[in-house]
Formats: structure tokens, C-alpha cells, sequence
């Protein structure tokens, strides 16, 4: 009974191992820093409104309304190139898909850029200027 009683909590932590290390390839593949992952509410932030792209009104849902993380799960799934149903598995087995999609072949899609993200475009060419002839000195 001993045993048990010390093997449950290990399980426990085992997997909740397992889901951070997942969430960490799949918050880098994403092109969002690691440690995001292991940070509480940050890592929802991360999730929803950077890897998901959806507005802060989800962020907000996801935090305190049961369940509203399902909808960003599967948009999440979406941008890797999997099923929406695939979202699913994230929001309901994070310890098995978490992995599967951090650690697999799947790779970050994207998808629409949000305004806020135009600093990534290419920058407009410099317009070469017209020299400037000397002045002569009228005497």
C-alpha cells in the first residue's frame, strides 16, 4: 500500500513532465521562447493570442470560463497543419498530443499575420538622391 501511495504522485509528475516538455517544442517551433511554457498564465497568453492568433477576448475566456480553451486548442492544431479535431486531443490528453505534435514532424504554419506584426515585412528601399552640383561663385 506504501508503494502505491508513493507511485501515484510520481506518475503524476511524470506526466505532467511529459506535457511541459511537449508544450516547450511546440511553443519554440512556434517561434516563441521555451520557458513560456513552464510559466503559469503567460503560457495561456502564449498559447491563445501569439501560437493561435486569436484576440485577447479569448485569452480572457480561456482563463476563466471552463472549456473556452477548446476553441484556441484547435486553432492551434490548425496552424501546425492538423485537424481541428486534433485540438481536441490537446485540450482533452495534453500528455499524449502535446508530445505528438511538439516532437513530431508537424511544423508552424502561421497562418494570418495580425497588424501588429508588420514589422516583419520587407522594408522599403532607400530612393537614391539626386546629388547636389556644386554652387559656382558668381563675381
Amino acid at each position: 500500500m506504501e508503494a502505491l501511495a508513493l507511485l501515484c504522485p510520481l506518475m503524476y509528475l511524470a506526466l505532467i513532465a511529459v506535457v511541459i516538455a511537449g508544450m516547450w517544442k511546440v511553443f519554440t517551433k512556434a517561434g516563441q521562447p521555451g520557458w513560456a511554457a513552464i510559466v503559469p498564465i503567460y503560457n495561456i497568453y502564449v498559447l491563445v493570442v501569439e501560437i493561435a492568433k486569436k484576440d485577447m477576448v479569448w485569452f480572457l475566456l480561456s482563463l476563466f470560463v471552463p472549456f473556452a480553451i477548446i476553441i484556441p486548442q484547435m486553432d492551434v492544431a490548425e496552424k501546425f497543419g492538423k485537424e481541428r479535431t486534433y485540438g481536441l486531443g490537446l485540450a482533452f490528453l495534453p500528455f499524449i498530443f502535446y508530445p505528438m505534435l511538439g516532437f513530431g514532424e508537424a511544423q508552424y504554419q502561421g497562418g494570418r499575420k495580425k497588424k501588429s506584426d508588420w514589422d516583419d515585412e520587407e522594408e522599403e528601399e532607400e530612393r537614391p538622391r539626386k546629388k547636389k552640383r556644386p554652387v559656382e561663385d558668381e563675381e
